[in-house]
């Protein structure tokens, strides 16, 4: 049986360590670590740029998900694949260019995706969807770590879960923010194949079992291999 991803999110680790944040999530076993890309714009924090990606990307073969939380992502998606991107996922209400810039993405090789903020139903997804590799569903409000879960927000995976088998689609779909041990059943459950996690990663004192805990419970689709 295939597992769910499990993406650390370095939003939530000392930015003064950030090597060492990438190495705590690859040697706890997690094959993808997320980076959240925030402009003080679209969401009101800052974060960082396409060199911190370009000065980490090579010390480790860990697959770099990369989440644009800024306006106008066209501007940064080519900085991004040069600095060594895998995965990039931009805003569906920061961007009018939606389906160009997933044509862009995967051009260049790489996995695309769309986020949604709690606000936004999954049926703005309808047309883009046959053109997407991973649904980002944002599961609290986006700007900052440690917040709860909004519940509600878990009704857009089985949405998305049944959307994909009636149309025969292979994207995938992830979720960020609020996820603990407390939830996570409840969040496999829904039928999520990547858990991004901040906090509860970066926290935990054995990394190592939160990720294969919570890998195994939430079993990866068949759809489409993330290897």
């Amino acid at each position: 049986m295939k597992k769910a991803i499990v993406a650390p999110s370095v939003l939530a680790a000392d930015f003064s360590r950030f090597t060492d944040a990438v190495r705590e999530a690859q040697e706890a076993g997690a094959e993808w670590v997320h980076f959240d890309i925030m402009d003080g714009s679209f969401v009101p924090d800052l974060t960082f740029g396409p060199k911190v990606i370009a000065d980490l990307r090579h010390q480790t073969s860990i697959v770099f998900d990369v989440h644009l939380m800024v306006i106008h992502p066209e501007a940064f998606i080519e900085r991004f694949v040069q600095a060594g991107a895998d995965n990039i996922t931009f805003h569906w209400e920061a961007t009018v260019h939606t389906h160009k810039l997933l044509s862009t993405i995967r051009a260049a090789g790489k996995r695309a995706g769309i986020s949604i903020v709690p606000s936004t139903p999954v049926s703005v997804l309808e047309t883009v969807l046959p053109d997407l590799d991973i649904v980002l569903v944002m599961t609290v409000n986006p700007g900052y770590g440690g917040q709860t879960l909004i519940q509600g927000c878990l009704d857009k995976v089985k949405q998305l879960v049944h959307i994909r088998e009636t149309r025969h689609l292979d994207f995938l779909i992830a979720i960020d923010g609020g996820v603990y041990d407390e939830n996570i059943r409840t969040v496999c459950d829904a039928g999520t194949d990547i858990i991004v996690t901040g906090s509860a990663f970066y926290n935990a004192p054995d990394k190592r079992t939160l990720v294969r805990t919570w890998a195994q419970a939430a079993p990866l689709t068949e759809a489409k291999s993330l290897r």
